[in-house]
């Protein structure tokens, strides 16, 4: 990509990229926000000068990527940010054929399913389905979670070797939400029990009520590239976890790429 390069003192600034970039930045600000945010906030967020912002904002508040929000100067996501990832969902063969996988799955076994991926070096859920059961888990789709509290992130890295999953994952992920700290050699060692078993189970780590069946999608190199999922009360019974999970291995070998 050119980029138009200018002098500041004797240094050249790549002023298109710096824009695209904080123009990222801001995207990215917003989203694990999951609210709308003044520009000021924004700015000492990601550490840029709010005069740079304002050029940008105005530029993305043009093309509808970010719209005003609220009577004090608040911007959020604008429509166009709807409009590309619909279009994304729309025409992606295979998150099209996920969400078909997830109002079955669903529909089966009356429990919330989930298509999870990474997203850097965390867990997002990108999409989710509630069943028709009395027991509904509420998740917030793209908020990013630590790998280590999930079913999952154990299969999502499970192409990679013990040292490079310690160097991915931050030291401050094993700290669990009810305060206690995983091991990290153990967590390594679920990784290779679950690609082994081709599924993961986990109890009470990002909820000490729920527990979390996974199976994954693989991509023709065999790399889990995401991941489907039941969230069910910690309590049901081995018998269902067991009918869960051979629905989830089903659903996830007739997406992987073969």
């Amino acid at each position: 990509m050119d980029a138009t390069v200018k002098k500041r003192g004797n240094k050249p600034v790549r002023e298109r990229q710096n824009g695209i970039d904080r123009a990222v930045e801001i995207l990215d600000a917003l989203l694990r926000l999951r609210s709308p945010a003044k520009i000021g906030d924004l700015a000492k967020r990601i550490g840029a000068p709010r005069s740079t912002l304002y050029s940008i904002i105005n530029r993305l508040t043009e093309a509808g990527i970010i719209e005003a929000a609220g009577d004090e100067g608040q911007i959020y996501f604008g429509q166009a940010v709807h409009l590309y990832g619909r279009a994304y969902a729309d025409a992606n063969p295979l998150h099209r054929r996920c969400r078909e996988a997830l109002d079955r799955l669903a529909a089966q076994a009356n429990a919330t399913a989930q298509l999870c991926a990474l997203r850097g070096n965390k867990y997002v859920v990108v999409d989710v389905r509630d069943g028709s059961g009395v027991f509904k888990i509420t998740t917030d789709i793209g908020v990013e979670v630590p790998i280590p509290w999930t079913a999952s992130g154990r299969l999502l890295l499970d192409h990679m070797s013990a040292g490079d999953i310690l160097r991915f994952v931050p030291e401050e992920d094993f700290r669990l939400p009810d305060g206690s700290v995983l091991d990290a050699d153990a967590f390594v060692a679920d990784i290779a029990r679950a690609h082994a078993e081709g599924c993961c189970v986990t109890n009470g780590l990002s909820d000490r009520f729920t527990c979390c069946l996974a199976a994954p999608v693989r991509d023709r190199r065999g790399v889990a590239v995401a991941t489907l999922c039941f969230i069910i009360p910690v309590d049901s019974s081995d018998v269902r976890k067991r009918e869960l999970l051979a629905l989830l291995v089903a659903a996830a070998g007739e997406l992987s790429d073969r």
